[in-house]
């Protein structure tokens, strides 16, 4: 679509961070230390690339119970969602991990896999089963959440996506937008968001189902409601009203993104083995952060 020109700086080339992972997933931009975290799933390790250097990876977490997805909270503290532990934990400024939530209802969470904050504080996630056998699943659904910490109460939101994964708020966070990555399922969806914290009626947004290497995944919104969401052949860019624009296709099958730098027109893409940074010409929402804040 001729309008991707007004979103995407198509003159500066895809840059190629930092490589040599084994799988790259979960970004986060921190901006009190200017640098972006990420996980290592099968390396088991957040890793944080400095902001001068991004050529230089430090760890930061190790063993980091197989983390996937990262995201911060209202006082910028690290919310972690684990496959090794099946649960949601959140680093405090001293350093000790906290649990959040590691079951619903009696049974063990199956694999927490991203994550997201709305600005009243209220944690929603997807519990597909990617990191976990199948016969140790005890939840009946692959479900989405809403954590509530001031009350330390967890709900099951979305029951009827047959594998949720990625997830991501409206800039004025009316609506919320979920993917499958199910093989026979490979749709963006949309849902209001209820004053209540839950959401409203599934309605399909998008069928990203192409054929092609990749199945949806991890997603981000800049401040415009643009839609960057990783899926089958590359990263794809809608506009609100779900016309696609295009699809950057990188050199690995990309699982997640998040906007970081300064100016937060940086897109970092976690992909396979290697982080990728993208320029954009519109401002990218940082975490937790909305278009009235």
């Amino acid at each position: 679509n001729p309008n991707l020109a007004g979103i995407i700086d198509l003159e500066t080339p895809l840059r190629r961070v930092a490589s040599g992972f084994q799988f790259t997933e979960g970004p986060v931009w921190i901006p009190r230390q200017e640098r972006l975290f990420f996980s290592d799933i099968p390396g088991d390790t957040i890793y944080s690339i400095n902001d001068a250097d991004r050529r230089i990876c430090q760890p930061y977490r190790f063993p980091s119970n197989h983390s996937n997805g990262l995201a911060l909270d209202k006082e910028s503290r690290l919310i972690v969602c684990e496959h090794g532990t099946r649960q949601m934990t959140r680093t405090e400024k001293n350093g000790v991990i906290t649990v959040l939530c590691s079951h619903y209802r009696g049974k063990r969470l199956n694999s927490p896999n991203d994550v997201i904050v709305k600005s009243d504080g209220s944690i929603y996630f997807t519990d597909p089963p990617y990191g976990i056998k199948s016969d140790m699943q005890e939840q009946p659904v692959q479900g989405v959440y809403r954590y509530v910490p001031d009350e330390d109460s967890l709900t099951l939101i979305i029951a009827d996506i047959k594998t949720p994964n990625g997830l991501a708020f409206a800039p004025d966070e009316a609506l919320l937008y979920v993917d499958s990555s199910h093989p026979q399922e490979q749709v963006l969806f949309v849902f209001e968001v209820l004053p209540s914290g839950l959401v409203g009626k599934k309605q399909r947004f998008f069928d990203l189902n192409t054929g092609a290497e990749g199945s949806p995944d991890g997603m981000k919104i800049d401040s415009s409601g643009n839609i960057y969401c990783t899926g089958p052949g590359g990263l794809w860019i809608f506009n609100p009203g779900g016309a696609h624009l295009g699809t950057i296709k990188l050199p690995e099958i990309p699982s997640n993104c998040a906007w970081g730098d300064t100016d937060r027109k940086t897109l970092y893409i976690t992909a396979r083995s290697s982080v990728y940074s993208l320029r954009t010409r519109i401002r990218g929402l940082a975490a937790g952060e909305t278009n009235t804040t």
